[in-house]
């Protein structure tokens, strides 16, 4: 099998190398070059060959001629008067004479001396003296058997010759040898260094081989030169020899083929050698192949690996970026920086605290409560614990800092997505259970009003993952969750609660009441009041008093005397309050008290926190920049969000004239309530904004926090009237991506954007329906002044603040406050419509800013109040523009998401959602005030074709042409339950009253009635027709309404049948080039580039482009005609 092989490779190399190119030729031994012929004796001379050209030799003909002619000569030394008859036969021949006329004596032997000349007269006469002897071999067939011969000779000359002409006779034993002595030297052009090793292994062999070669080539060559010899005597002389056996053609031949054989056993002894080196060689390199192979396969399936890692990556990335709300690690660094560091004397104590140590070594204890008063140090503590936790082996903590002064810190959902994202930065693979529903909804996972069910359902499965280690969840200042704090409790009870749990939590609170009820349900909890723990914080205290000191001491170059008494009397009035030492040791620290007037400036700090504010108010009353200090911190106190110095000087018309560095100054100055951190300012506790409203409103806002809000509106309007403009970010494109753009620097927003999002908030807040009733309608004048002349750019800075939702929402509480007062109708009218106008086109505004000058405005009703308005910002690059309705229609919102048809909708009960099932095979529920998608519900395997609420509201039913029925929890998308039996589509689904029965029709002609809860089929009923249509009796759970009449499910009685059918729609897309419609029908394009969007009721069935006109037909059956410059 090895030798076919090799010598099926061999074979094409041989063919490759026959199209080549010549090489020269290497030696064929180590002592010999090729191109020398072989020793001859000195008796006889020997012609010089010729030098070949590059063109007309190759190395396998260089070997060829020195072998025949080496083995000629040696015949015509060794049998000189036989070879003179020869070439004078052969000269005779030349002249195409009949021998038979002309004798050898008389003749001259004209045969060349020179090779390539004696080769070209060699190959004539052979074939001259062959087609002479034809019929001459065939009777000498019939006379003697051992004439076979001639025959023999005759078709190995024939094919010699055929093989390589210029060999001539030489050729009959070429052919046996000459690929053997060839294959090294061709293979040579391939693999040099392959031949050299070859060359060291068998040169002994090849001179062998050489050698018993031209042996044979002498014994042919003597066999044919007797026989050209013979075929010119005449034939009396012939037979007679024959007869007589004069010239032993038997013992020649016999001297042929035993030549022939010492040559085939050099050669099977030859060949075997080259086929070992060979086969040697293939292994090595079948070897060095496969291990390439190995390489390449490996390079490819680490560069899959990477692409897939790169890939997870970027979805890791995505999910990561969409949870991310605050990093836990960086709020705790920045909370203990602005404290003056962490002390580890200020919570060393309660690492040694019995309540603490049975929390840590209970696994039954799993709730830890701190409790106390404001400013006793309840976030030092837990920093510490956090600290301690994190140096134990193995541990896997998270945690999280409340803070009523920041947004996005005070509600109950950011808690959960600041634990889950510390989870997964330290367990990556907890990130399945938020990527199961994230790939799903993408950043929609954390927004609308059912956020907050989704990441209950998250961390709980996270916390119950087999792989998690027994982990600790910190909660800080539970107080300041302002928004769904009692929803948070009932999940730390809840997680706490639960025998199988694996996790611990530590929770710290002020003293309020409804946080002590929710906790007193909790079991296995651990309380530490703080209260009763007065020695150990006094203690604390005292440390931190020292460390604080010590450092004011070494800043101020306290001598020892003043460092002591400012020591003891921080000691004596700080009640163990930690804040209260930090608020007075800040006061001191002011480059204004000289070390000369500490002692008494330190006397005038009473103790307590609330006297203490007291005091830090009367201080700001009495300095030179009381009213602005005091504007700042009532403008602080009521703003929905910590506000930058810029958006803080659009608010303060006063700070207008003050730079960076007075404003700076100005913070500075109320120091005891405020902080500035990165240009935002915040308050330095929560306790500090609950004293100004609760206890120092009168000085701060003496005509009332209402009042103070109405000034925010008045400002917030003004600054928006004169800033906003049409492209306020240059971006030109009016179909520049929202995803594409970056804030210019100076950014022109960044003054006003609080202002964007929440001046009607403040308006709300201002009581401005007390004023419109006492007929006051300033306000309203300015509003309806504003959104005349400046709504459209109002809304290009939302879509830039990527605020439209906040849009939305604030357009329909500005109508909602001018319609109860029923003074402005003009303003009630322009409201309308410009809330019908945001809710058309928010999808367009929110993707591309600029398209509320094109799209919006093109596609809105001729007699908008808003397009009439703002006319001149149309495009004028639309010369025709579509025909569009007069008035807006009865279609309030177009909601978009699907990507296929929609094929059935429903309402909850009480209106808040809108479900819509579709055959991309997902079902949307949607928020109908606002339009948008609060779930998508993934599952079914075919076209949803029926959809239906239950009649609270909670659960949703779906049925598919998968032949299932789907059960969902509307709150967290969740699939409850899969009905399986139907054998085909299911086209209707029906919730029975009180939600503990489904029916469902199907196109297998049955219904059937499911257990909501189980699961379980209930009662099958065969109809014998497709049922499209059901509902249950409101009063009754046995009554179910359908297309063919009212069953009831006790005594079943099926009315007659009706018929029913269905229609299928074929949708086409069309793309153009130049100006045309984009392939998903969405953009009317210029080359390429999207121009105009196009709303969904616009969108094409059939279109056509001439020029710069486009035709548009439209779903609805409209036709739009418009034009483009």
């Amino acid at each position: 099998m090895a030798h076919r092989w090799f010598e099926k490779v061999e074979s094409k190399a041989k063919k490759l190398l026959s199209h080549s190119a010549p090489s020269p030729s290497p030696s064929l031994t180590p002592s010999q070059p090729a191109s020398e012929p072989a020793a001859r004796p000195t008796s006889q001379p020997t012609p010089s060959p010729p030098t070949p050209t590059d063109s007309e030799t190759s190395p396998l003909l260089n070997l060829q001629e020195r072998l025949w002619n080496q083995a000629y000569d040696e015949l015509k030394t060794s049998e000189p008067k036989l070879v003179e008859a020869y070439e004078k036969i052969l000269s005779i021949g030349l002249h195409r004479k009949d021998p038979s006329s002309v004798t050898c004596e008389s003749t001259e032997n004209e045969i060349e001396g020179a090779r390539e000349t004696r080769c070209r007269q060699m190959q004539q006469l052979v074939r001259d003296g062959l087609d002479r002897t034809q019929k001459a071999a065939s009777i000498k067939r019939g006379i003697d058997e051992g004439l076979q011969a001639v025959q023999a000779v005759r078709g190995i000359v024939d094919k010699a010759i055929q093989a390589a002409p210029e060999a001539a006779i030489a050729w009959v034993g070429v052919c046996l040898g000459l690929e053997i002595l060839s294959n090294p030297v061709t293979e040579a052009r391939y693999n040099r260094n392959g031949i050299a090793y070859a060359e060291q292994s068998s040169a002994g062999l090849r001179v062998q081989l050489e050698k018993h070669v031209v042996q044979l080539y002498e014994k042919l060559l003597s066999y044919q030169v007797k026989s050209v010899c013979l075929y010119h005597r005449n034939w009396a002389a012939v037979v007679l020899r024959d007869v007589f056996q004069l010239d032993d053609w038997a013992g020649q031949l016999d001297d042929i083929q035993k030549a022939e054989a010492a040559v085939r056993t050099d050669s099977d002894q030859y060949n075997t050698e080259q086929s070992k080196i060979y086969l040697r060689k293939l292994t090595d390199t079948a070897s060095a192949l496969e291990m390439n192979l190995q390489g390449i396969h490996s390079a490819i399936k680490d560069q899959t690996r990477q692409q897939e890692k790169r890939y997870q990556d970027d979805k890791y990335e995505k999910c990561m970026q969409d949870l991310h709300v605050t990093d836990p690690r960086e709020d705790k660094k920045r909370i203990q920086d602005t404290k003056g560091g962490l002390l580890r004397d200020s919570y060393r104590w309660i690492l040694d605290h019995a309540e603490f140590q049975q929390f840590r070594d209970d696994r039954q204890s799993r709730l830890l409560w701190i409790k106390g008063d404001p400013g006793k140090g309840k976030t030092i503590l837990l920093c510490g614990i956090i600290d301690e936790l994190e140096k134990e082996p193995n541990s896997l903590l998270s945690y999280f800092f409340c803070q009523a002064t920041e947004a996005q810190l005070s509600n109950a959902a950011s808690v959960l997505r600041g634990l889950i994202y510390l989870l997964i930065i330290q367990q990556p693979s907890l990130i399945s259970y938020l990527r199961s529903k994230h790939d799903v909804t993408g950043e929609k996972l954390f927004q609308g009003i059912n956020v907050w069910v989704s990441l209950v359902e998250i961390l709980t499965d996270m916390l119950k993952d087999p792989t998690l280690k027994d982990a600790v969840l910190v909660v800080d200042a539970l107080d300041e969750c302002i928004t769904d704090r009692p929803q948070l409790l009932d999940f730390i009870i809840q997680s706490s609660s639960t025998p199988s749990s694996r996790v611990k939590w530590i929770i710290s609170s002020r003293n309020w009441p409804d946080i002590e009820d929710k906790l007193d349900s909790a079991k296995q909890k651990v309380r530490l009041p703080l209260e009763l723990n007065k020695d150990s914080i006094s203690k604390a205290v005292d440390m931190y008093i020292g460390y604080k000191v010590d450092r004011l001491a070494c800043h101020k170059k306290y001598d020892k005397e003043t460092r002591d008494a400012v020591e003891d009397y921080l000691a004596s009035n700080a009640d163990g309050t930690f804040l209260w030492v930090a608020l007075v040791c800040q006061a001191l620290s002011d480059p204004k008290v000289r070390k000369r007037h500490t002692l008494n400036t330190l006397k005038s700090f009473p103790p307590g926190l609330d006297s203490l504010y007291d005091r830090m108010i009367g201080h700001i009353g009495d300095s030179k920049d009381a009213d602005l200090c005091k504007e700042v911190l009532a403008i602080a106190s009521v703003v929905y969000r910590p506000i930058t110095l810029d958006e803080l000087k659009v608010l303060i018309e006063s700070l207008e004239d003050l730079d960076q560095d007075d404003l700076e100054e100005i913070i500075r100055s109320c120091g005891s309530f405020l902080t500035l951190r990165e240009g935002v300012i915040y308050f330095v506790h929560q306790s500090a904004k609950d004293f100004l409203l609760n206890k120092a409103s009168d000085q701060i806002l003496p005509s009332g926090a209402a009042q103070q809000h109405h000034a925010i509106f008045s400002r917030s309007l003004e600054a928006l009237s004169e800033t906003l403009e049409r492209d306020v970010y240059k971006l030109g494109a009016p179909g520049f991506p929202i995803d594409q753009v970056s804030p210019p620097d100076p950014d022109p927003l960044a003054s006003i954007r609080y202002s964007c999002v929440f001046w009607v908030d403040h308006l709300d807040d201002s009581e401005l329906l007390v004023k419109m009733r006492d007929k006051d309608l300033r306000d309203a004048v300015i509003v309806h002044d504003f959104l005349r002349k400046k709504y459209l750019y109002w809304l290009e800075s939302l879509s830039l603040l990527r605020s439209m939702s906040e849009g939305v929402t604030a357009v329909q509480k500005l109508e909602a406050l001018v319609i109860k007062t029923k003074e402005a109708r003009q303003l009630t009218e322009l409201l309308r419509d410009a809330r019908r106008f945001i809710l058309s086109h928010k999808r367009a505004m929110e993707i591309t800013p600029l398209q509320v000058y094109a799209s919006a405005l093109v596609f809105s009703p001729t007699r908008s109040l808003i397009r009439e308005l703002f006319e001149k910002d149309e495009p004028n690059w639309i010369t025709l523009k579509p025909s569009v309705e007069s008035d807006w229609n009865a279609c309030l919102q177009t909601l978009e998401g699907h990507d296929d048809l929609v094929t059935s909708v429903a309402f909850s009960a009480d209106g808040q959602w809108i479900a819509s099932g579709s055959m991309d095979g997902t079902v949307k529920i949607w928020d109908t005030a606002t339009g948008a998608c609060v779930q998508t519900l993934k599952g079914h395997g075919a076209w949803v074709n029926s959809i239906v609420f239950s009649a609270d509201g909670q659960q949703l039913a779906s049925g598919s042409s998968d032949e299932t029925v789907k059960i969902w929890d509307v709150a967290t998308g969740t699939c409850m339950q899969t009905l399986v039996g139907h054998n085909d589509s299911v086209s209707s689904v029906a919730f029975s009253a009180d939600g503990q029965r489904v029916a469902s029709g199907s196109s297998d002609e049955t219904v059937k009635i499911w257990d909501a809860v189980t699961g379980a089929c209930v009662q099958t009923l065969r109809l014998g027709r497709v049922i499209t249509h059901l509902l249950f009796d409101p009063r009754t759970n046995s009554l179910l309404s359908t297309d063919i009449g009212l069953l009831d499910l006790d005594l079943p009685v099926l009315p007659p049948a009706i018929d029913n059918g269905s229609t299928d729609a074929t949708l086409q897309s069309v793309r153009h080039s130049g100006w045309g419609i984009s392939t998903d029908s969405v953009w009317i394009v210029k080359d390429g580039k999207g121009m105009l969007w196009l709303p969904p009721e616009y969108r094409v069935m059939k279109s056509a482009v001439v020029g710069p006109t486009v035709a548009i037909g439209c779903r609805s059956g409209r036709v739009l005609m418009m034009k483009f410059s």
